[in-house]
């Protein structure tokens, strides 16, 4: 049987080149080191390892966390506990690591469930991981000769070993989990975190389950940083609440911003840099260092808001030469076994809603609406603006949104489920302004519209994207199918609508919402875009509700119509009934008066 050929893409050697150099540094590195300086740098290591997992967190997925120094005090609490008051040796070691990975994986999790539930600000995480240090320190002040309250613990069994040994224990941590980062943040679920940092509504619209990602993310780097705090206990055989403090978990982010958010390697060497040089500063001036590193700090905030990594590798770019060649060529390939569901389930519409009502305090904005949206349907909505036709999509969209009323997709009751669930049950949904994530790659906003069917690898990225045929056939009508290795801001209007609409073609919806999707096309282009929707009612079944203020076009594609006003139904009928109908003549005709007046 002949032997598979293993290669390795250019992002894993550049990965494993860096590992070897970064682990032949840290075995010779303490030869040319004296004792006071490998000292220091057993703790510096161990803190640039946390200071990587916050980058990650922050810089790359957007959570703006001061809980990681709480972690690092769990770490080294759990060892400093564990050999105070129960036990040394191999085995009170291990179990001791696995409090410390235990509790910390706990905590985060409860902390995530917090922070990251659907719907929940920004501010409002950030907060909650604000309070995580202040509550722990709290903890450990309030537990006595247990937890040795402010003193800390101190004098308890470890291991003695070497400057040298520890030195290369912290040395290879921080290297091997860089390496992992490093392939994480460059991999497909990479390209996730990004999208989540970027826009976070638009990924739960694809089905990304974005609470969950977050909160997993934490965990593991709860985890990462436990490992480092229990380390740093069992090196310098003190705790004390301190390291689990509000101080320490705000230099890390300081130390994050000032080697450069999402660039990773820049916050380590800023760790690095700044602890090594604070450590010698505060014996040489020991009433002075502070206000020079905050003068510093402020500097480089002012100067370089995006720290002093982006501004490296500018320069790095300028000097090197300039390769034609692009970095990573996409291509995009027709799905295997297409899930797309066809019509409905049994003898149900694939859309029913039942008395759905939304209001917000006292303003009514829809009322008692009941509407069925059937298989190989285009059901257009129109009705002058306030009517109510964009509240009634996100209604569809977001089980939380709707006041009263029951509606069921493919014969499902949605209930109160988040938007991705909902994207689970089979809906797709186009926004009114177009939501992209504007630092991807064409191709890689299709891949993030099948995350939910194909995954994302953790450590390695494809270069082709799986889609079903009605995506591939929006990219041709679109020309986007030649542009899939460019940047999404570089698109023009009528691409960046053309590629929404694939987006949510790939995630192989039933029912399909659209929200003015020709709103700023030019005729060429909505001839297109109305020619594929047709299409897909046809060949593959969808039930599609269009809202669109080009009756035209509306007239052009449509089965059936219904009117809103003021949030209620007005009526509904063919094409051909409502545009004769006298009644939505005058509606028309008031709202122009109303908007003249």
């Amino acid at each position: 049987m002949p032997r598979k050929e293993i290669t390795l893409s250019r992002t894993h050697r550049t990965a494993l080149i860096g590992c070897l150099v970064g682990l032949c540094t840290v075995a010779i590195a303490p030869l040319f080191l004296d004792t006071y300086f490998t000292n220091i740098l057993i703790r510096t290591l161990l803190l640039a390892a946390v200071v990587m997992t916050v980058d990650i967190l922050w810089g790359y997925t957007g959570i703006l966390t001061f809980g990681q120094s709480a972690f690092f005090g769990i770490g080294a609490y759990a060892c400093g506990l564990v050999f105070t008051h129960y036990g040394f040796g191999p085995g009170w070691a291990l179990g001791g690591l696995a409090l410390a990975l235990g509790s910390a994986a706990v905590v985060a999790a409860g902390t995530g469930w917090l922070a990251f539930f659907h719907g929940s600000s920004p501010i409002y995480a950030s907060i909650i991981t604000l309070a995580l240090p202040i509550v722990l320190t709290q903890v450990i002040y309030s537990g006595g000769s247990y937890t040795g309250s402010s003193s800390g613990l101190s004098g308890f069994p470890t291991y003695f070993w070497s400057l040298e040994v520890w030195f290369w224990i912290a040395g290879c941590f921080l290297v091997l989990t860089t390496t992992a980062g490093w392939l994480l943040v460059r991999s497909d679920f990479g390209r996730v975190l990004i999208a989540i940092r970027e826009n976070e509504d638009r990924s739960a619209y694809l089905g990304i389950p974005v609470s969950r990602i977050k909160t997993m993310l934490m965990v593991a780097a709860a985890m990462v940083a436990s490992v480092a705090g229990f380390a740093y206990a069992a090196f310098s055989n003190v705790v004390a609440p301190e390291l689990a403090g509000f101080q320490l978990g705000t230099e890390l982010l300081i130390w994050t911003a000032l080697g450069g958010r999402a660039t990773l390697l820049g916050p380590v060497f800023a760790a690095i840099g700044i602890d090594t040089m604070s450590s010698w500063l505060s014996g040489a001036m020991p009433f002075f260092w502070k206000l020079l590193t905050g003068i510093a700090f402020v500097g480089v905030i002012v100067a370089l808001p995006r720290g002093l990594a982006p501004l490296i590798s500018g320069l790095w770019n300028r000097l090197r030469p300039q390769r034609n060649a692009i970095d990573f060529e996409a291509s995009v390939v027709k799905a295997p076994g297409t899930r797309m569901l066809q019509g409905s389930f049994g003898d149900a519409p694939p859309l029913r809603i039942v008395g759905l009502s939304r209001r917000y305090g006292s303003l009514e904005v829809l009322r008692d609406v009941n509407l069925i949206g059937k298989g190989t349907e285009l059901l257009g909505i129109i009705g002058p603006n306030g009517a109510g036709k964009t509240t009634l999509m996100r209604c569809i969209s977001d089980g939380k949104e709707r006041t009263t009323g029951t509606l069921y997709i493919n014969n499902v009751e949605i209930a109160h489920s988040s938007p991705q669930q909902v994207v689970g049950l089979g809906v797709g949904r186009s926004f009114q302004n177009t939501n992209l994530f504007e630092t991807l790659t064409v191709s890689e906003c299709l891949k993030l519209a099948r995350y939910r069917i194909d995954g994302a690898s953790l450590f390695s990225r494809s270069d082709t994207v799986a889609l079903p045929q009605p995506s591939l056939d929006i990219l041709q009508a679109t020309g986007l199918d030649k542009k899939l290795s460019e940047e999404t801001k570089n698109l023009s209007h009528g691409m960046k609508r053309g590629l929404e609409l694939a987006m949510v073609l790939a995630t192989e919806p039933s029912v399909l919402l659209l929200d003015e999707p020709t709103a700023g096309l030019t005729r060429p282009e909505r001839m297109a875009i109305g020619s594929v929707l047709t299409k897909l009612t046809r060949d593959f079944g969808l039930c599609i509700v269009l809202i669109e203020h080009d009756l035209d076009f509306v007239r052009a594609i449509s089965d059936r119509v219904v009117v809103l006003h003021q949030g209620a139904i007005l009526m509904e009928g063919t094409v051909e009934e409502v545009v004769a109908s006298d009644l939505v003549k005058a509606v028309y005709a008031g709202h122009k008066e109303d908007e003249s007046a």
